[in-house]
């Protein structure tokens, strides 16, 4: 893994459409797809964006859509590695905070 695309990368990249999505798509064919992971923070990030909108449904079709939602999710986590945040990425996010590195 070379690159670690984060929750914002990876919501261009499950939308298919605009301008962002061209120009990620167009940089990242540029590498093999096993060059590209995700890590468990941004799977974190989705599915509480999932539960949050299914906590939100007013109706049974929106219940029913957000566990869609998280359906697919499962199904895009299949297709790049999972990066774990242990303890050594926990210290480096910790270094780089106490740096005031905008992360």
């Amino acid at each position: 893994m070379k690159y670690l695309l984060d929750t914002d990368h990876l919501s261009i990249l499950q939308r298919q459409t605009g301008k962002n999505y061209d120009n990620l798509l167009r940089r990242m064919s540029r590498y093999p797809l096993s060059d590209f992971a995700v890590s468990t923070v941004t799977f974190h990030e989705q599915m509480l964006g999932c539960h949050a909108y299914i906590n939100r449904a007013r109706n049974t079709n929106d219940v029913v859509k957000g566990y869609e939602m998280m359906l697919r999710l499962v199904s895009d986590f299949k297709v790049l590695p999972l990066v774990s945040f242990d303890a050594g990425a926990a210290l480096r996010f910790n270094q780089l905070q106490s740096q005031r590195i905008q992360l």
